[in-house]
């Protein structure tokens, strides 16, 4: 492409935009009234967004901005026709302070709907239940109840619902002590507690299961509170913008938007028990290091995320070359005497040949996936034909079409596919029986690993005492 068009059709764009907002604003003031926010967020062709840095909120991740209420914001302004201003702020007390002041559109960073801030702040609906829960390092003697919580330090951040609810709680409970802090985020302070830096801390069920991925040493104590409602908070005077609000989650209910979603960010959490992560953090240091290189090239090469390749291969053998299967598969890669000779491996036990050949493999399996099959779940549907073959796959694509199910996601392939080890389904498919579950447990595994790596390599949670500003633009329609 002509960069010098490229750049004459931004200039272009952006002048239509600056001429039609100026009309807009010069037809306002022709009627005499002010603008609705919803009619001056599209006349300024952006949400702007105040949140914070945490795997559950936002984060720069290997293909760019990543975090759940950050794809969330992302889709309401695409659902408004505008780009998206995304403002990381340092803490939830600025963040209020951000939204008090009118400084954006809405704040969408985990908030829960507490009864002070109701009667502050203008909130939108409600989107995810959690639980706020005491959580601890699993060496400390932990409280089974409120009774027992003033005996174990415990530390929360400041201007949270945690403190809001600790301080509620210390009206019928006044032996209950607690340290807030303004220098640590609530993903921090649980990391501190990982680290034996400190005994326990409050945070909510979402948080704590991404958490626990991250650091297999966190345990929780006991819920402290009922289950709340997370919602997003609106500036004063956008009132009006509730309405859109309400229609837009009522529409991502509706179409499934909502559980894929939920399913990419917390799907995942609960395969896993102590042993198999705190195994896994193990080999992380002491084994990923050896061949991470070979990984980070494999991946380049075959156009691969290194973190998902990373994953497999420790989904296959926990990173040991030598790993060998009961039916004869070998290597960090567990390949077949028949995949490793059709992608030129001599030697199944050489890690480097293992990585680049599953690498390979995986490449050419990905392109067997029909091009209907669109983001992330091209990689998972990838995953699955790799564990159980192209063939299995497509007879439970077929089977999700006749059962009324959409073939093109895994959310709904996951339930089809144990279905292929029942007779009455899988005497009507062309390659006949297979133990579906076993790909299902396949993928779900190795997209956690991916995770947990995803955090090490990309994810650093830090506080900055400067706006960050990113800025994505409006949809082309």
């Amino acid at each position: 492409m002509d960069d010098k068009k490229t750049f004459d059709g931004k200039k272009l764009w952006l002048a239509l935009l600056g001429a039609l907002a100026f009309a807009t604003l010069a037809f306002w003031q022709g009627e005499g009234r002010a603008p609705t926010p919803l009619e001056e967020i599209r006349s300024k062709g952006k949400l702007v967004v105040l949140t914070r840095y945490s795997p559950t909120i936002y984060y720069e991740g290997p293909e760019g901005p990543a975090g759940y209420e950050y794809e969330m914001a992302k889709m309401f302004a695409e659902y408004l026709g505008v780009g998206v201003e995304i403002r990381v702020l340092d803490s939830v007390s600025s963040i209020l302070a951000g939204i008090r002041n009118g400084e954006g559109d809405i704040a969408a960073a985990g908030l829960t709907k507490t009864e002070h801030r109701a009667q502050t702040f203008l909130f939108g609906s409600d989107y995810f239940s959690v639980r706020q829960q005491v959580v601890c390092h699993r060496s400390v003697d932990m409280p089974k109840d409120l009774s027992g919580l003033g005996e174990v330090e415990l530390l929360v951040s400041e201007s949270s619902s945690y403190a809001e609810k600790l301080s509620q709680l210390q009206r019928e409970h006044p032996e209950l002590r607690w340290k807030i802090t303004s220098d640590y985020s609530t993903e921090q302070i649980l990391e501190l507690v990982a680290e034996k830096r400190q005994q326990c801390t409050v945070a909510d069920s979402n948080v704590v299961s991404i958490n626990k991925r991250y650091f297999p040493q966190l345990t929780v104590a006991f819920s402290l509170s009922e289950e709340q409602e997370l919602s997003w908070i609106l500036r004063d005077e956008a009132k009006g913008l509730q309405g859109e609000l309400a229609d837009w989650f009522a529409s991502m209910e509706q179409f499934g938007g909502a559980a894929k979603l939920y399913d990419r960010y917390y799907g995942y959490g609960d395969i896993f028990n102590y042993v198999d992560l705190s195994v896994f953090h193990k080999h992380m240091k002491s084994r990923l290091p050896i061949y991470e290189e070979y990984f980070q090239g494999a991946a380049e090469q075959n156009n691969l995320p290194f973190d998902l390749l990373a994953a497999q291969g420790y989904q296959e053998s926990h990173w040991n070359p030598r790993a060998k299967s009961p039916t004869g598969v070998r290597g960090i890669m567990m390949l077949t005497l028949t995949t490793a000779k059709a992608v030129g491996v001599k030697s199944r036990l050489d890690a480097v040949q293992s990585i680049y050949g599953g690498a390979k493999y995986l490449s050419r399996v990905l392109k067997g996936i029909p091009k209907s099959v669109q983001g992330d779940d091209r990689l998972k549907f990838a995953l699955a034909a790799y564990n159980v073959g192209l063939g299995h796959l497509r007879d439970a694509r077929q089977l999700a079409s006749r059962l009324g199910k959409n073939p093109d996601t895994w959310e709904e392939m996951k339930t089809v596919l144990p279905l292929l080890s029942q007779k009455k389904y899988y005497k009507t498919v062309k390659h006949g029986y297979a133990r579906g579950t076993e790909p299902v447990n396949y993928v779900e595994r190795i997209i956690s690993f991916r995770d947990i790596i995803r955090q090490k390599y990309y994810y650093a949670m830090f506080q900055t005492s400067e706006v960050v500003v990113i800025n994505i633009p409006a949809p082309i329609r």
